[in-house]
C-alpha cells in the first residue's frame, strides 16, 4: 500500500505536471501509473509503507532494485526509460518541495536502447498510397473521406487524431488551418490546395449533414470516423502496392516533415508545423543524419554563418 501522504504527494505532483507544463490526461494518466509502481515497489522492498521521510531516503542501491524487478517482469529497455523518466520527475517536484537532496534517484541513469526512427515513404510511394486509396471501396464518398484523410496527413502533417478531431467549423477549408495538438497547444498549419481540394471534394460526396460542431469525418454509420478505420485502409492499400509495413497512416506525417526539410525547409518552421517541443523530436521524424541536420540548422540559425 502506497502511504497517504505519498499518494497525496503523487496527486499535487500530477496536477503540477496539468497546470504549468500543459500535461495531457493521456500522459498523466501514465505518469500516475508509472509513479505509482515506483511507490509500490519501495513499500513492498522495505516492508513499510513509504511516507515522504522515507522517500527522501531512497538510495542508489534501492533504485537499482526498482529497475532490475522492472525488467524481470517483461518490461523493455524503452518502457524502462519512461518510467525512469516520470520517476526522477515526480522526486525533483517532491525534494524542492520538502526540502531534500535527490541526487541518489536523478544520477541513475536509463538503460540504453536503440531509438525507433521513423521510415518515411518516398515523395513517389506517398502519392502512389494516396491515388490507390481509390481502389479500396465502391463507395464514391468513402474513397474521398480516405483520400482527404490521408492527403491532411501528408500535405499539411497533421497527427491523425488531429485530422479526426477536425470539425465542420472548417468548412470551406481556407489556406490556414489552427490546429490543437498534445496539451492543448494551438499552431497554425498551411493546407495546400491538393488537401482543401480532398476535403471539399469528400464534403461534396459525404451522406451525412457535416455542422459546424460535429465531425467532419464521418464512419459507415454516421458516427466519428475512427483511426483504426483509416489504419485498416492505409493496411489494404500498402498491401498492394507492396510497401513496407512501416507505411502507416502516421508515416504520412514523418514523410511530410523529411520531404519538406529535403526540399530546403528550415527546421525551426518545420518543428512549428508538427507541433514539436524539441527540435531532436523533429529530427528523429525527418529521419535525417545529424550532418545533414547541423547543414540546414547552420543556413538557418541567424549565428550559423548561412
Amino acid at each position: 500500500m502506497i502511504s497517504p501522504a505519498a499518494r497525496d504527494a503523487l496527486q499535487g505532483w500530477l496536477a503540477a505536471q496539468k497546470a504549468l507544463h500543459g500535461a495531457s490526461a493521456h500522459t498523466t494518466s501514465a505518469y500516475a501509473q508509472d509513479v505509482a509502481g515506483f511507490l509500490a515497489f519501495m513499500t513492498e522492498h522495505h516492508g513499510e509503507s513509504q511516507g515522504l521521510a522515507a522517500l527522501a531516503r531512497v538510495e542508489t542501491a534501492d533504485m537499482r532494485a526498482w529497475m532490475a524487478f522492472t525488467r524481470s517482469h517483461g518490461v523493455g529497455a524503452r518502457s524502462l526509460a519512461r518510467k525512469l523518466s516520470a520517476v526522477k520527475g515526480f522526486y525533483r517536484w517532491l525534494a524542492e518541495r520538502e526540502g531534500f537532496e535527490p541526487t541518489a534517484v536523478l544520477s541513475i541513469r536509463a538503460p540504453k536502447f536503440q531509438p525507433k526512427l521513423p521510415r518515411p515513404l518516398s515523395p513517389q510511394a506517398a502519392q502512389e498510397l494516396i491515388a490507390t486509396l481509390d481502389m479500396q471501396s465502391s463507395q464514391a464518398w468513402i474513397v474521398a473521406r480516405d483520400q482527404a484523410v490521408v492527403t491532411l496527413l501528408y500535405g499539411c502533417g497533421l497527427r491523425i487524431s488531429e485530422a479526426l478531431g477536425l470539425t465542420g467549423a472548417v468548412l470551406p477549408m481556407a489556406d490556414m488551418l489552427r490546429i490543437t495538438g498534445k496539451g492543448d497547444k494551438e499552431r497554425l498549419v498551411p493546407v495546400i490546395a491538393p488537401a482543401r481540394d480532398a476535403v471539399a471534394r469528400y464534403a461534396a460526396l459525404c451522406p451525412f449533414a457535416i455542422t459546424r460542431d460535429g465531425p467532419l469525418f464521418f464512419g459507415v454509420r454516421g458516427g466519428a470516423l475512427g483511426a483504426r478505420a483509416v489504419q485498416k485502409v492505409v493496411e489494404r492499400t500498402r498491401a498492394q502496392l507492396g510497401l513496407p509495413a512501416t507505411a502507416t497512416p502516421h508515416a504520412m506525417r514523418h514523410s511530410f516533415a523529411t520531404h519538406l526539410l529535403n526540399a530546403g525547409g528550415d527546421l525551426r518552421t518545420i518543428q512549428d508545423l508538427l507541433g514539436h517541443a524539441s527540435l531532436s523530436t523533429t529530427q528523429a521524424y525527418t529521419g535525417v543524419d545529424t550532418a545533414r541536420l547541423m547543414e540546414v540548422y547552420a543556413r538557418a540559425h541567424p549565428q550559423g554563418g548561412g
